[in-house]
């Protein structure tokens, strides 16, 4: 899946090191799609951020529910989702 376009913003430069194997992958991917390396190496690092980014918010929201109460208990979740299946509960 392609990134939406971004708008230009400053670019800085990285450098790090990664195994032979690993570049090997970018370079035949960048190929394969007629990518620039650059490119292939920035949508994995945007994919990687915005998934781990989801996942911590989720999390966070999950601890915010828990402080203010918003809790069921496992049977009324249970309750609940076999009602979903049997097709009782909306």
């Amino acid at each position: 899946m392609l990134s939406p376009a971004k708008p230009m913003e400053p670019r800085n430069q990285v450098s790090f090191k990664i195994p032979a194997s690993t570049k090997n992958r970018i370079e035949q991917l960048a190929v394969a799609t007629r990518r620039t390396k650059t490119f292939v190496i920035e949508e994995a690092i945007d994919q990687y951020l915005a998934l781990n980014e989801w996942q911590l918010k989720s999390i966070q929201d999950g601890l915010r529910d828990l402080e203010e109460g918003k809790v069921i208990s496992q049977e009324k979740m249970i309750e609940h989702w076999e009602g979903k299946i049997a097709g009782t509960v909306d």
